[in-house]
């Protein structure tokens, strides 16, 4: 019950009866120290029991929608499960729909534990008080967040994969700030909103620019003619405006290309999660609106090489879900934190997963190789960010990308780290 060890083989000779006496008063002697763990001491423990985990997301709802990445963590399952599972475990997925909503958040998180569940992994919440009350009671670790909640990036049992929020916005001021006189920052009117505006005031002011004009904009609204309006002003001319609204940003930048337009050069931007190559594919690509837009993501473009494991069981096991989209970043995020999840279980080597077992492996050290997605990963004390707020953020880089000829594609190479704009 502590390792999976491989049982000696005994040897035995049973062409007399004196030796077939003495195997079965071994055997005998042996029933009797049988435990109360149904095994006899020093032999193995018998199959690796299954690992349960959660991911839950959104889906469905009037504001951000994330469907691929429960959708993502099932694919991932069918996969390893049809190769032996993980180290031998039988992979788990129980999906909870998080709709966006405290309540049915803290019901997902409370499911978990209801179940067994030995960790969340690639989840998306903005509630992250709802969520890690109920797992930090039962010492469940949060592995691989979308990164939305100052909880994921303070609680002591959360290893985020990415920088969240914090990364996304502090990147977006730092592009933005050598081609933006002025920046309109366009987000949502809602808790989580309200930090954006200090976060891409970092990055201008990392690039010598003044503080973004601070346009809100309601979560779930069907039209964003005002926002549009008011952002254009507040940019004026050789101004960028950059529109932070997850899956309502599609929204704002329908309603942004219906205002007249008044002779001036505004250049568009935004964050990848917000804005993606399906949406620019779908609003004109090179001849849309989008073209010459700056975006800031977490990883590689969806296009890089480094993502072709992923791709293939996409492909190969997500049945053709149109839920699982490659260039999503939850769906991204979902696989990462998955790999992270493997990783563990595998060094861990035992034929019982707990949450402890966990929990120690990853804050004793361990390193995650993510292929390139990221840069490799590590939850020690010394690996963390330690900037205010965001004292858990060991991945602080981002990657600068640009739509040309309606593809996106890097504006730099490689990652760019953002841990000195955080304050770090």
């Amino acid at each position: 019950m502590t390792g999976r060890r491989r049982p000696s083989t005994v040897r035995t000779h049973t062409n007399t009866w004196s030796a077939r006496i003495r195997a079965l008063g071994t055997a005998v002697a042996g029933a009797s120290l049988i435990t109360g763990c149904g095994v006899i001491p020093g032999t193995s423990g018998g199959s690796p029991a299954p690992v349960t985990v959660m991911t839950f997301a959104p889906v469905g709802t009037n504001a951000t929608n994330m469907p691929g990445m429960p959708a993502m963590a099932k694919a991932y399952a069918r996969w390893v499960n049809s190769s032996g599972g993980i180290d031998g475990h039988e992979l788990r997925v129980l999906t909870c729909n998080e709709r966006n909503d405290s309540s049915a958040a803290a019901d997902c998180a409370r499911r978990a534990v209801k179940e067994d569940a030995v960790a969340v992994v690639g989840s998306y919440s903005q509630f992250g008080k709802e969520i890690m009350a109920p797992l930090e009671a039962a010492s469940i670790p949060f592995i691989g967040g979308y990164g939305m909640s100052e909880e994921e990036f303070t609680s002591f049992l959360s290893y985020p994969v990415n920088g969240g929020q914090a990364t996304l916005l502090a990147g977006n001021g730092q592009q933005l700030a050598p081609d933006c006189d002025r920046t309109a920052l366009v987000r949502p009117d809602t808790i989580t909103g309200d930090d954006l505006p200090d976060l891409i005031d970092s990055g201008l002011a990392h690039g010598r620019r003044g503080e973004a004009a601070d346009v809100r904009a309601a979560e779930d609204a069907t039209d964003y003619t005002k926002a549009a309006e008011l952002a254009r002003k507040r940019a004026g001319d050789g101004g960028c405006v950059t529109a932070v609204l997850g899956e309502k940003t599609e929204t704002f930048f329908d309603s942004y290309r219906r205002v007249p337009e008044d002779g001036r050069t505004i250049r568009v931007s935004s964050v990848l999660g917000s804005v993606g190559q399906p949406l620019i594919d779908s609003t004109g690509g090179k001849n849309g609106p989008f073209e010459g837009a700056l975006l800031t993501g977490w990883y590689p473009v969806a296009s890089d090489p480094a993502w072709k494991p992923m791709r293939d069981v996409i492909e190969k096991h997500a049945f053709q879900d149109d839920a699982i989209d490659p260039a999503d970043p939850g769906v991204q995020t979902t696989w990462i934190a998955y790999t992270a999840l493997k990783k563990v279980v595998e060094a861990i080597h035992e034929d019982v997963i707990t949450p402890g077992k966990i929990t120690n492996a990853l804050d004793r050290g361990l390193q995650v190789d993510t292929g390139g997605l990221t840069p490799p990963l590590r939850w020690r004390y010394e690996d963390m960010l330690g900037a205010p707020g965001f004292p858990r953020i060991v991945n602080r880089d981002v990657t600068f990308q640009v739509v040309r000829n309606g593809r996106l594609v890097p504006e730099r190479k490689g990652f760019v780290d953002v841990g000195k704009t955080l304050g770090a």
